[in-house]
């Protein structure tokens, strides 16, 4: 794929459990990392990229959110409403399908944050999409050299960059960044409304067409109190 996707999915949703107490009261896509709200932060790369529409689903304290995007132009922002019930990532796209279309479409967490190497990330999952090869292509990072990793890795990754789950016990050299893209037609035959996207992802990968592209700088995951602090430091090092 060298065009862009036009749209993209961003879960602002979640509730930010492993952010308490700071999350009771802001809810953690506007906690700030580097001067700016995590949301405005994927917000602003997905806009620099060329992306021009993105969905934003909300649940916890979910105003806050609708505030801070109402004024937004680019992307254009479209609220997904899920205050009544959650519907975790898988069901928070199928909720919104026919928004999304018919192409293959970005996939965002908000605490999807990095330091930028020489060119856009996110252009360059854009430029390795295959659609024929591929039904998910996921941003991933270095296990050991991302900032605020404390699990053994999600993939390996074999020569052709297809991705293998990591198996129990195993520690593996990659880690899913939280963007990434992925085809509409998944979800089609899905029953249900509140599902996970993860098995997705699994399903893909046992048939051959999970594919990863290795992030170009530093991965920042933010989903603790104390990762806080450490993307902060990892910003300042990285401005020296």
């Amino acid at each position: 794929m060298s065009k862009v996707p036009e749209k993209a999915m961003v879960f602002a949703a979640g509730l930010g459990t492993r952010m308490r107490p700071l999350t009771d009261t802001t809810p953690k896509p506007m906690v700030n990392i580097g001067g700016k709200p995590m949301v405005d932060t994927i917000l602003d790369a997905l806009a620099a990229a060329g992306v021009k529409q993105a969905i934003v689903n909300v649940h916890h304290l979910a105003k806050q959110i609708e505030d801070h995007l109402a004024h937004r132009t680019y992307p254009q922002v479209i609220i997904s409403d899920e205050r009544t019930r959650l519907l975790d990532q898988g069901g928070g796209i199928k909720k919104v399908l026919p928004l999304l279309g018919q192409s293959p479409f970005y996939i965002c967490n908000t605490d999807a944050i990095w330091l930028e190497g020489p060119r856009s990330n996110i252009v360059r999952l854009a430029e390795m999409w295959d659609t024929d090869q591929m039904d998910i292509l996921l941003l991933v990072a270095s296990t050991a050299n991302s900032v605020g990793v404390d699990w053994p890795g999600d993939f390996s990754m074999d020569q052709d960059g297809r991705l293998k789950k990591r198996r129990e016990g195993e520690v593996v050299p990659f880690v899913y960044s939280g963007i990434g893209i992925i085809k509409p037609e998944l979800f089609d035959t899905i029953e249900g409304d509140s599902f996970r996207l993860a098995p997705l992802f699994f399903s893909a990968a046992e048939q051959g067409r999970l594919f990863g592209l290795r992030l170009d700088g530093i991965w920042l995951h933010v989903g603790t109190m104390t990762a806080i602090t450490e993307a902060e430091q990892a910003i300042l090092r990285s401005a020296l």
